[in-house]
């Protein structure tokens, strides 16, 4: 019988002819030989937290899960390398009894190490880069069964292995950039929308970490802001961070986002109701457990990069469109910020960017939205994030990457038979 693989969100299944589980670095090797002469392309599979078909194949998917933990860690100098299917949440916590930390992360923490700079993914600070910006070097295993340590000896293959989609080989290890664990304080408060953006530039630049959540239907922003402080974490009691991250944040959310989608004329209310609920709060905590957040409302999402000073321009013109069509959309739109950095298929490539994020609730219609917003976000040369859904191919996304063409080189020569390739590399990538 064969299996069936579906994303979180539920929307992306697909069915591989097998599904393999390596143990270790040498039978990833041999099954990515074996497929490879049976003429099956690969897909490698993540923790599912893509909304895009980037890991959906019908040859041989591989589940790296296995390859986890920590490999080596030299607290000194701060490099920690790990296996590719190291969860974020594990990484975090075996990073903290070393005394280390990642600089920055994403609000969730249950995707892959590989996974996560595959995709671009990112977390929100004026001066720092994504994750893949934290990565020291990749260990890659080809279709030939070949180990590649890229380290920067050569820095383009580095620089193409650190954002890929997964379309060069697959990443068996990651060696990460670490510093020494921090405490960060996190502070959350409703403001006037406008306000907000009107000062986007100053705030991002004033705090470690800013980013922001506001409804289309609604006037004011949850401004969430986080910066280092010295002392020892004070973490919230267990009842009141129950209350926020599971009854206000999910239970509310989720209950909300039904009623939406039973009465879409009723989420214009909804929405004003639901940043009424959006009430301030501190928290003071060690790094990683004020970054993450708890998610379980399912939701796809998109989410696009722009240069950091068009970003307050362009998510107004997102809200715009949704209050003039009376798009039923009930979730917030998320903005944070982000350092440039040289991966060469990084959405921050090499500028300084503002992302935003547009959601909706699962089981709702998505498409006109997502095509509005990706229409608005064409005009300041946006970028998508890769691991959310966008209608990008790739002749529209190579004008936008300044170092397009050496990805492609270094594509021909890891994956010349373009192996590790399917519907969705092909279309964003290119044949």
């Amino acid at each position: 019988m064969t299996a069936t693989w579906r994303n979180w969100t539920g929307d992306q299944r697909c069915a591989p002819r097998e599904i393999v589980r390596p143990g270790d670095r040498d039978e990833l090797a041999a099954a990515i030989v074996k497929a490879a002469a049976a003429g099956h392309k690969v897909g490698i599979a993540g923790s599912g937290h893509s909304f895009t078909e980037a890991a959906m194949t019908d040859g041989t998917m591989l589940d790296l899960g296995a390859l986890a933990g920590t490999i080596d860690a030299d607290v000194e100098s701060g490099l920690v390398k790990v296996g590719a299917g190291t969860i974020l949440a594990e990484l975090n916590q075996t990073l903290h009894t070393l005394g280390l930390a990642m600089e920055n992360l994403g609000d969730i923490d249950r995707q892959t190490i590989a996974g996560a700079i595959a995709t671009g993914t990112h977390g929100t600070g004026a001066k720092l880069g994504n994750i893949s910006a934290q990565v020291a070097a990749v260990e890659l295993v080809t279709a030939d069964g070949r180990v590649h340590q890229l380290d920067g000896t050569v820095p383009e293959l580095q620089r193409a292995a650190r954002v890929s989609l997964g379309a060069l080989g697959a990443i068996s290890a990651v060696t990460l950039r670490c510093v020494r664990s921090f405490v960060l304080e996190r502070i959350d408060t409703p403001q006037p929308r406008e306000e907000v953006l009107d000062s986007f530039e100053q705030r991002a630049a004033e705090h470690d970490h800013f980013e922001l959540f506001t409804f289309p239907y609604a006037d004011s922003a949850l401004v969430l802001e986080r910066n280092r402080v010295q002392g020892p974490p004070r973490p919230r009691g267990r009842f009141a961070a129950y209350l926020n991250d599971i009854v206000l944040e999910n239970w509310a959310l989720g209950a909300l986002s039904a009623t939406g989608r039973a009465l879409p004329r009723a989420i214009p209310a909804l929405s004003r109701l639901a940043a009424a609920l959006a009430s301030g709060g501190k928290t003071v905590d060690r790094s990683d457990r004020v970054f993450a957040s708890e998610r379980r409302v399912r939701f796809t999402e998109m989410e696009y990069g722009v240069p950091r000073e068009h970003g307050p321009e362009a998510a107004r013109r997102v809200i715009e469109w949704v209050r003039s069509n009376r798009y039923p959309v009930f979730f917030p739109i998320e903005m944070r910020v982000a350092a440039g950095d040289d991966a060469l298929l990084s959405p921050s490539h090499r500028r300084d960017t503002a992302y935003i994020a547009v959601h909706q609730y699962r089981g709702m219609e998505w498409r006109p939205y997502f095509e509005a917003v990706e229409a608005i976000m064409r005009e300041y040369d946006g970028r998508p994030h890769w691991g959310k859904r966008h209608f990008q191919t790739a002749t529209t996304l190579a004008p936008r990457y300044p170092e397009w063409e050496t990805f492609q080189r270094v594509r021909d020569q890891l994956d010349p038979d373009r192996v590790f390739t399917n519907e969705y590399a092909a279309r964003v990538l290119g044949e």
